[in-house]
């Protein structure tokens, strides 16, 4: 198992339909960090309470609303422009590296805010992405796809 969240990121966006599920729920509004790090606690083991829901959701929202969107924002609005300009195209390029370390920081908060929480701990383990998915993406076919690759993953890491 990789462990840390960021190489569980990497190796779970990898796996084939997680990035389009990933998007779909981003579009229902669910922050991917947050479900990332869901499926890297849920691999662990570690036991989904609301509270530490919610101390995962205090450390993303801000993070999200203040640097990840605005960077995404941009790179977005530049899409269409920068298919014609070749110097718009480099900085938007740029742009998106910035957005990219940007979830790379935020991933690293996410650790370590539950770097503590006990890992295969003996607490039932409720299911990480019912609580931070919105509700509006609970029985969406994102969610589900979601968590069938990321159990594909930690089959593919115990078997290995």
């Amino acid at each position: 198992m990789y462990t840390d969240l960021w190489n569980h990121a990497l190796a779970l966006y990898a796996r084939a339909g997680v990035e389009e599920a990933c998007l779909d729920v981003q579009a229902l509004g669910g922050d991917v960090c947050l479900l990332l790090c869901g499926t890297w606690l849920q691999a662990r083991g570690v036991a989904a309470t609301g509270q530490r829901a919610q101390a995962l959701r205090d450390i993303a929202e801000p993070w999200q609303r203040e640097v990840v969107a605005p960077l995404r924002n941009l790179r977005q609005q530049w899409r269409t422009a920068a298919h014609n300009d070749a110097q718009l195209a480099a900085l938007r390029e740029q742009v998106k590296g910035l957005e990219l370390q940007a979830e790379k920081a935020l991933l690293e908060r996410l650790q370590a805010c539950s770097q503590q929480w006990p890992a295969d701990s003996h607490e039932p383990t409720d299911d990480w992405l019912a609580r931070l998915a919105p509700d509006q993406a609970q029985d969406h076919r994102a969610l589900h796809q979601l968590r069938v690759a990321a159990a594909a993953l930690q089959d593919a890491e115990d078997g290995a």
